[in-house]
């Protein structure tokens, strides 16, 4: 029953928890670390509200930790790293 939920994605941790977003500069970071093979990858959904919509960016890394919460304050780090480094221009 394990490959259907790596399938369809559906029961995993990090799916069924809600985050709250964290703003930086603008924009909100959702962490959302992706539950793989009992670790977790780094992940992240950065959104910024700009000429009345909302632009969205997927921010996903090849990074797997073990623990889910050193893996959101991870995604977090990089997150704040990209929108440094890119600003609005990762939404290209």
């Amino acid at each position: 029953m394990s490959w259907l939920k790596k399938l369809f994605g559906g029961g995993g941790e990090a799916s069924a928890a809600q985050v709250e977003p964290v703003e930086y500069k603008g924009f909100r970071i959702y962490p959302e670390p992706a539950v793989v093979d009992g670790q977790y990858r780094i992940g992240a959904r950065i959104e910024l509200d700009s000429g009345g919509e909302t632009r969205v960016h997927e921010l996903i890394r090849a990074d797997l930790l073990r623990d889910r919460e050193d893996a959101v304050e991870a995604s977090l780090r990089k997150a704040r790293q990209v929108i440094d480094e890119q600003g609005e221009k990762i939404f290209r």
